[in-house]
């Protein structure tokens, strides 16, 4: 299949002040996982299969990189998959229905290392507001990132609030979770000797 065929059969659009409907996008009721910058498209490409019985959203806002996801995907096998252009932040409430997603997905977000800087860290309260609402009932953020300070700054936001728990008695771990996908920024990092932490919240 073509590079343009796959973004006709991958890709879906957004129409304005119109939610999006799982069940006719992928043809089945089968819960929703949602990946938040999906890279080069390793994992949604290898985590789709794993987990066979559940449909993939990848949310994406740079046009390469979804090209680079779509050449790791096939009709045949990914068939639960499905991705979005898009820039997101706490607009997401605006696409997505409240109580409709049963996991999340951020690996290596942007960590803005300079204080400056932190106001552009994607995890923030007000988009943790808007993924409360779109999670269901105990469903789980994953996020995973290469810098301490980013790993301490989300463990403390999380903490603070109290309509997440946090899964990992001190914030985070450095041994992945079963089916763990290693991606190619994550390999990456580790051979310039940065090693992931890990972490894990629940909607209560």
């Amino acid at each position: 299949m073509s590079l343009e065929k796959k973004r006709g059969f991958f890709k879906i659009g957004l129409e304005d002040e119109k939610l999006l409907n799982f069940k006719e996008i992928f043809g089945n009721e089968n819960p929703v996982h949602l990946e938040i910058g999906s890279g080069r498209g390793e994992f949604i490409s290898m985590k789709s299969l794993v987990l066979w019985n559940k449909n993939f959203l990848g949310l994406e806002l740079k046009d390469k990189r979804i090209d680079d996801t779509l050449k790791k995907l096939n009709s045949e096998h990914h068939r639960n998959v499905r991705l979005i252009r898009l820039l997101v932040d706490e607009k997401i409430t605006d696409w997505i229905s409240e109580n409709s997603i049963e996991r999340i997905y951020i690996n290596h977000p942007d960590p803005w290392p300079k204080k400056k800087h932190h106001k552009n860290r994607l995890i923030q309260n007000d988009f943790l507001d808007a993924l409360y609402k779109i999670l269901k009932f105990k469903g789980v953020i994953e996020i995973n990132t290469d810098h301490r300070d980013y790993a301490e700054w989300i463990v403390e936001i999380f903490k603070a609030r109290d309509d997440f728990k946090v899964m990992y008695e001190n914030g985070f771990s450095r041994i992945p979770a079963e089916g763990h996908i290693v991606t190619h920024f994550e390999e990456k990092k580790r051979r310039e000797g940065f090693e992931p932490l890990f972490m894990r919240f629940k909607k209560i």
